[in-house]
């Protein structure tokens, strides 16, 4: 028998599978005047996993272009923890 793991629990609860990745990528704030980085772990059409060093600063909602991609997305964190935000993308 085993255990549920948050992972599994997270899992069932997206409307589509995510994909494993490794990318790099920019948070755009304020106007236009914040910015940071982080690193894609996993992402869908709809939502991703953020990894930072740590996520205090992560403001709830930002443009966020992801490298390889034409164009930035408007996320918006549903979670976060230490040096992880989970983001809903429109």
């Amino acid at each position: 028998m085993g255990m549920t793991t948050k992972d599994d629990v997270l899992a069932e609860r997206r409307a589509e599978p995510r994909r494993r990745v490794f990318k790099g990528a920019t948070l755009g704030f304020n106007r236009g005047y914040g910015a940071m980085e982080c690193v894609v772990r996993n992402e869908s059409k709809r939502g991703a996993l953020l990894a930072f060093g740590e996520t205090t600063a992560v403001p709830t909602s930002f443009e966020l272009r992801i490298a390889g991609q034409d164009q930035p997305r408007q996320a918006r964190v549903r979670w976060r923890s230490l040096t992880s935000v989970g983001v809903e993308l429109d």
